[in-house]
Order: structure tokens, then C-alpha cells, then sequence
């Protein structure tokens, strides 16, 4: 009788300078895959146009295991992008989404494994609780920003909730049938559903380099989120509206306390003013929103590829998606 044919998970890990956690990444992760029963694995990273020789590491590794895949964008792209080509590129039955820095500990996605393969789980999926180490106002920010987009969106996004996790094939499908450009994949976890099975961790350091993400970008992607994508002259539209519209106020505050002390030979002119810049203000912050649509259904409608791949191994890649 023969044997049948073992599941493959396929993990997926886009990197943007990596090249001195990869090594790292690499081996904790294989010590994992090599427990697991039942399944056999390939690793699938994502050069996201690394600067350092993040795409060197990737060869080598290739070289040595066969069952190591790598893909190098022409350029950055973006995490998003990285994220969408391992998905679309993925053959796995279940398919894990991790990070290389090792902040997303190889060690769960076992306890993830036997939650979606042996459970009536579809998705099994990290929580952080604790964010130690991170910036308090990168921290005070992120709770803000969970609470504003739960308080606006149609679909509950779960405080502390990453990239990290596991999911079943159909899974992957729906969100491939998600195709829009301007992506923001927590929220599209979110959007397509299925039964989830949390998995709760702490924070965890990076194992070496530095992060990519700082304050003006972690901003920028929560922008993103709210509004679906951010156009950086939108923003700008939006940004010079709030900054008119509290001009205006302490303008006002201003001319009441000079008003209550000199008196004020120009009767009605100060008043007058203050509604203006306050009605100015508001106008250009309500166009900047509108115009992050416009500009949303603008950049769909050009149909450019999310990612372009110049270096892979493999002979099937979908260059271009």
C-alpha cells in the first residue's frame, strides 16, 4: 500500500536588511520544522530590495537545504508587497507568516500547527501582551490607534495582534482574492474571518540589526490602515488643515487676552480672521480625506504589479502579481 503524501506548511518571511539575523533565524527555525510530524516544509524569504547582502544569505541557504525558496524584489517594495508574493508563491497547505529577527519566536508555530491541523481552528495566530522594550510613545500610540480603528471599522482588529500566524490553504486563497494595492493585511486577516485560535507571548528583542519601521513610518501605516492607503501630498493637504485649524485657536486666544488688556481699536477684525483661518482649516482637512479616496480609486485603477521579482529559485515564480 503506499504511503500518502504528507501536508506541506510553507513559511513565509520577507526581510529587508537581514543579512546577520538570517543565519540565526534559519537554524532555530529548521530545529522547529524538523520536530514536527506529519508535514513536510519549505522556507520561503522575501528580499524586499535589501541594501546589505540580505539576498547573499538567501542564496547560500538555498544552496545548502532544498527546501529553501527565495524571491528578490527589483526594489522596496514594502513588507505588504513581501507578505503578497510569499502568499501568492506559497504551495503549502498551511502557510505561517513570520518575521526574520527572530521577535516572532519558531518555537509556536507548533502549538499553532496542532491548533489548525487537529482543532476546529482555521487561523492559530500570535498575540504580544507585553511591549517591553518598545518606545512609550511608539506604545501609547499603537493602543491609540487599535482603539480609533475598533471605534471605525467593520471588522474588530485584535490589540497586540502581528503578522505571526498560521493558516489553513482556503485561508490563503481568500486573502489572494483580496487583490487591491494599497494593502493592509491586518485588517484583511480581520476582513476575511474564519474561527481563530490566539496564542499569547511576550515581547521579544531582536536577535541582531536594527528595525526598519521608525516613528514617521509605524504613523504613516496606522494612516494607512484608517484610511486603506496614504498618499503623501493627500497627507500633506490633511496635515496643513490641522496645523491651520490650531493656529487659528491660539490665534484667537491671543487676540481675546491682548483684547482684554490693550482694548482693540479695529472692532470685528479679529473675530473675523479667526473664522476664517478656523473655516480654512477645516476645508483643507475635509478635501485631504476626500482626496485619500480619490487618490485610493486613482492608483487602483493604473493596475501596476505589486511586487517585481528580478532573482528567485524557483523555475514556477510568479514574477510579476
Amino acid at each position: 500500500m503506499a504511503k500518502n503524501k504528507k501536508e506541506l506548511l510553507s513559511v513565509i518571511v520577507p526581510c529587508y536588511n537581514e543579512e546577520e539575523a538570517l543565519p540565526l533565524f534559519y537554524e532555530e527555525t529548521v530545529k522547529v520544522l524538523n520536530t514536527l510530524e506529519d508535514v513536510d516544509y519549505e522556507i520561503i524569504f522575501v528580499d524586499d530590495g535589501s541594501k546589505d547582502k540580505t539576498i547573499d544569505k538567501m542564496m547560500n541557504l538555498s544552496r545548502e537545504d532544498k527546501n529553501v525558496k527565495y524571491f528578490s524584489f527589483s526594489r522596496n517594495f514594502g513588507k505588504e508587497s513581501a507578505m503578497y508574493a510569499g502568499l501568492y508563491n506559497a504551495d503549502g497547505d498551511y502557510v505561517v507568516i513570520m518575521d526574520a529577527d527572530l521577535q516572532h519566536p519558531p518555537v509556536m508555530i507548533a502549538e499553532m500547527l496542532n491548533a489548525v491541523k487537529y482543532g476546529e481552528y482555521d487561523v492559530a495566530a500570535a498575540r504580544r501582551v507585553t511591549r517591553d522594550g518598545d518606545n512609550k510613545i511608539t506604545t501609547f500610540f499603537a493602543r491609540t490607534f487599535y482603539k480609533i480603528i475598533n471605534s471605525i471599522s467593520e471588522v474588530e482588529m485584535m490589540d497586540g495582534a502581528g503578522d505571526f500566524r498560521l493558516m489553513r490553504r482556503n485561508v490563503v486563497d481568500a486573502i489572494l482574492s483580496m487583490s487591491e494595492y494599497y494593502r493592509f493585511s491586518k485588517g484583511i486577516f480581520s476582513w476575511v474571518g474564519y474561527k481563530t485560535y490566539w496564542i499569547e507571548y511576550e515581547n521579544v528583542d531582536r536577535v541582531a540589526g536594527t528595525t526598519s519601521w521608525s516613528f514617521m513610518g509605524l504613523l504613516k501605516y496606522a494612516i494607512d490602515g484608517i484610511m486603506n492607503f496614504s498618499l503623501a501630498p493627500l497627507n500633506m493637504c490633511t496635515i496643513m488643515g490641522v496645523i491651520l485649524m490650531i493656529s487659528s485657536f491660539v490665534y484667537l486666544l491671543f487676540i481675546v487676552v491682548k483684547y482684554a488688556i490693550y482694548g482693540d481699536p479695529v472692532a470685528g477684525w479679529p473675530t473675523l480672521m479667526c473664522v476664517i483661518l478656523i473655516l480654512g482649516g477645516i476645508v483643507l482637512l475635509n478635501l485631504g480625506i476626500i482626496g485619500q479616496y480619490v487618490g485610493k480609486t486613482y492608483m487602483e485603477s493604473k493596475g501596476r504589479p505589486h511586487y517585481i521579482i528580478s532573482k528567485t529559485n524557483d523555475k514556477d515564480a510568479k514574477k510579476v502579481k
